[in-house]
């Protein structure tokens, strides 16, 4: 098996189903059930107990085990190694830096070597696996560099590399199922990014992981509770996605495949990944909220033209793979409204929240044009008005950035504030909201952010009254897979 490679090429829609991929996806397909991998699961799991926050393991008493621990983990490594034969100059590596951790005392990690070596982006298959052991944090889990191992699969249909292919062309994006996972991804963290790891410095890097398992499982869940709560009808495409564990994952793909690679296309006054930036946190959102309705927007592109395209005798009938791309972008549509109107203002504390802000601006806005009704304790939508309405909250923040190219930066934050207080109502004590100092004006950007409140926009009377029944849902999502979506 370590004999057979795989030499895919990145974002072609003609996956090589030859036989080294049957292959690799066959190896791979049981891999949980491998002894050696509870056996490095269980050996990551007790080598975390033993770390610090920056993934080093500070009390010398310690070492014999972590030395143990060490064995397990680089012994399971080597037994699994030729079940991912696309992997196979990673797996090589990895073995490698755990060493030189060893003999280095167990000191801050230093993964970059086999950081380098792994390239998932260069393998998108439907159903081919990896195994992924990283001393890393993981977003909106744990906030320490602890060695995590996570057996992944990758999401990849033939109408979404046909997408990215064409006119959606995103490199880097990668799209993936999870399997099973130590304790970092026992939490609310739905990506895999290289950044993340322990390293000693930052290399170039050529991918990011999305798991639209646990997006969609959560969606499915979350949804289905809040449609009850507030009496929605949903319509018949929207229920679907309810009953679908598979079609809604590949929804999020699509969606998540526009949506990563808009952060850096269009008028972008300001580096958008906001990478070490101090900004007040509403940026952010409006940030996160661009790229979302811009996936929105694409969404009802497609659906319009390949609608059009269906409806005219005269053209080519449609593909199978654009009849999917049409099914999909009208269930694009469905996911970032409700995932954003739903979820996204009850996740979290409300601390500097970005994504929730950003929910609650998207259901203002619909309520401020009479898209949206809350009438009789009853949620209903102008489902025809919906789509145009949404692609103008799009317009007006892509608008702002336009402006934003010729304003100095702290003009463009009381810009953007302008635009988040014209649909939402301030914190009454807000001190941007009563206009800032003069000294705070005229001083630099610090004075600006550290009078940011940290529920700058509270929740409206209707998300008050909705967090106490749907919070629960929301919170019993942790740690949530594909698997568990029916559960």
């Amino acid at each position: 098996m370590s004999q057979i490679t795989i030499d895919t090429i990145v974002g072609e829609p003609e996956v090589l189903e030859d036989e080294a991929v049957r292959a690799a996806i066959a190896f791979g397909a049981d891999v949980e059930r491998d002894p050696a991998w509870p056996a490095l699961k269980e050996a990551a799991t007790a080598l975390q107990a033993l770390q610090a926050a920056d993934g080093s393991v500070p009390e010398a008493s310690d070492h014999a085990e972590a030395s143990r621990l060490f064995d397990v983990i680089v012994d399971s490594i080597a037994a699994l190694a030729p079940r991912f034969p696309h992997d196979a100059d990673y797996l090589a590596a990895l073995p490698v830096d755990f060493a030189r951790w060893r003999d280095g005392g167990f000191g801050t990690p230093d993964f970059l070597d086999s950081l380098v070596a792994f390239q998932p982006q260069r393998h998108r298959v439907d159903g081919l696996r990896h195994l992924v052991v990283f001393p890393m944090t993981t977003q909106n889990g744990s906030p320490a560099r602890h060695v995590e191992a996570v057996l992944v699969e990758t999401i990849w249909p033939e109408f979404i590399a046909r997408l990215e292919a064409g006119a959606y062309s995103n490199k880097l994006f990668v799209s993936l199922r999870l399997v099973d996972f130590t304790a970092g991804y026992d939490s609310n963290s739905a990506v895999l990014f290289p950044e993340t790891v322990a390293m000693r410095e930052i290399p170039p890097f050529t991918w990011g992981a999305i798991f639209q398992d646990r997006e969609a499982a959560r969606y499915r869940r979350v949804v289905r509770a809040a449609a009850g709560i507030t009496k929605l009808d949903l319509p018949a495409d929207a229920v679907r996605l309810l009953d679908d564990q598979g079609l809604a994952e590949r929804t999020f793909v699509m969606w998540d495949l526009i949506h990563d690679r808009t952060h850096m296309r269009g008028d972008l006054p300001f580096d958008p990944f906001m990478i070490k930036q101090r900004m007040p946190y509403f940026l952010y959102s409006l940030e996160e909220l661009r790229c979302d309705l811009t996936a929105f927007r694409e969404a009802v592109r497609i659906e319009r033209s390949l609608t059009t395209r269906r409806a005219d005798a005269s053209a080519p009938a449609l593909s199978e793979d654009e009849e999917r791309q049409l099914d999909h972008a009208k269930l694009v549509q469905y996911t970032v409204l409700f995932d954003r109107i739903f979820r996204f203002p009850l996740s979290g504390s409300r601390v500097r929240n970005y994504d929730g802000l950003g929910g609650q601006l998207l259901f203002a806005w619909l309520h401020r044009r009479r898209v949206l009704e809350w009438t009789d304790v009853k949620l209903a939508f102008d489902w025809d008005a919906v789509p145009d309405a949404v692609v103008e909250l799009g317009d007006a923040i892509d608008e702002l950035y336009w402006r934003s190219i010729d304003r100095p930066k702290t003009a463009h934050w009381l810009a953007a504030y302008e635009l988040v207080r014209s649909v939402l109502d301030p914190n009454p004590a807000s001190a941007w909201a009563q206009g800032l100092p003069r000294d705070v004006l005229a001083g630099p950007p610090k004075g600006y952010t550290d009078l940011v409140m940290d529920d700058e926009f509270p929740l409206s009377m209707f998300y008050e009254a909705l967090d106490r029944k749907l919070r629960p849902v929301v919170e019993s999502t942790v740690g949530i897979t594909g698997a568990d979506a029916d559960a």
